[in-house]
């Protein structure tokens, strides 16, 4: 078990930005209360009409950060976890309207951005993800993904403003065993570290990381030191850059200099989940049809079956006896057994499976 946590975060603005003397779009935050730490980071959206990007990211990574050290133990327990995903996105709407009345915005896209966190409290862990950007497991074993970046084959990728966002987030919920650090990085980072192709982090990360080994001051003075040298500094188009760790004090770090540097590319397919996924909408509307009528039959054969006749029972001849007292208390009148009723239940079955195919031809 760890003996503490050390946070830490930091932002840098890139020289794309600076060159169109546009303000920074990143945003990072780590905090530590009620017993839980947290680093959450940022990625402004790019463009025309994301005018007030910034704001969006900063705002986010705040308001998650109090969300997530003030409900931890809520958010963890909670199974129905498209609920807490719809929850985080309501919230983050909630201060978003804020800063469009005080700003007086048009729109809610203009404050788009993508979200990363992770929070840990006792052995108890949540990531969370919408859009690009890295999530790093580092472990004495070596570097992995915790969750890889959310990008489309066009490039785009995926905001907390839009409304199917609680849809895409993803939700993780771990324990911290045999994990050494988690580290955060917006895409600025990422496309310098990370070969999604071959799903490989390269070892730098591992190095970056141990620079918070002696605290977060001296951690985040060297990570901002080597985003401005090596991220930052070594392309004039370089992208606002995000780096946060979650360091668990008295674990035992990966060697550095035995991990890969390179590997081979995953394998290709030209089949992807549209296609899978729309592969069995006949069947599935078969299913729906046999279903439905499996239930209309049922239903039919319930009306037409005749009503049974009530009967008066016939009464016994009244005997009088002496019961004794103990045995003249009331008798308790059983329960009948519950029914379930065979066709509710087979039309909810079909609805069910017609929603299904809905949500396939609204998706697709």
């Amino acid at each position: 078990m760890y003996s503490g946590i050390t946070v830490g975060c930091v932002t840098i603005i890139g020289q794309k930005h600076i060159s169109r003397q546009v303000p920074c779009e990143d945003a990072s935050f780590a905090l530590q209360k009620n017993g839980v730490s947290v680093v959450c980071i940022a990625d402004g959206a790019g463009g025309k009409k994301y005018t007030h990007a910034r704001f969006g990211s900063a705002c986010a990574v705040k308001t998650i950060a109090e969300i997530l050290t003030d409900h931890f133990d809520a958010l963890y327990s909670e199974n129905r976890e498209a609920a807490v995903r719809s929850y985080l996105m309501a919230k983050i709407r909630i201060e978003f309207a804020d800063i469009i009345a005080e700003k007086e915005l048009d729109t809610l896209d203009q404050l788009s951005c993508t979200l990363l966190f992770v929070a840990v409290k006792d052995r108890r862990m949540i990531i969370g993800h919408l859009g690009d950007g890295l999530v790093v497991r580092i472990s004495p074993s070596g570097l992995s993904p915790f969750s890889m970046p959310q990008n489309e084959k066009d490039g785009t990728t995926f905001f907390i403003t839009a409304g199917h966002a609680a849809d895409y987030m993803r939700f993780i919920k771990t324990t911290v065993d045999d994990c050494h650090a988690v580290a955060l990085m917006t895409d600025g980072v990422q496309d310098n570290v990370y070969d999604e192709d071959a799903g490989l982090v390269k070892p730098v990360v591992a190095k970056m990381t141990e620079t918070f080994a002696e605290g977060r001051e001296k951690g985040e003075a060297a990570i901002k030191d080597i985003l401005e040298k090596y991220i930052v500094g070594s392309s004039n188009v370089s992208d606002d850059s995000s780096f946060g760790v979650l360091m668990f004090e008295g674990t035992k770090a990966p060697d550095a200099s035995a991990l890969e540097s390179s590997a081979a590319k995953f394998g290709t397919s030209e089949e992807n989940f549209k296609m899978v996924a729309m592969s069995i909408k006949e069947d599935l509307m078969k299913a729906s049809e046999i279903i439905s009528s499996a239930a209309s039959k049922a239903e039919e054969n319930k009306e037409a079956e005749p009503e049974e006749e009530k009967k008066e029972p016939e009464k016994e001849p009244e005997i009088e006896k002496e019961v004794p007292a103990q045995e003249t208390e009331p008798a308790v009148a059983e329960k009948p057994a519950g029914k379930i009723n065979v066709p509710a239940l087979a039309l909810g079955i079909a609805c069910a499976v017609e929603l299904i195919i809905i949500v396939l031809l609204l998706i697709f």
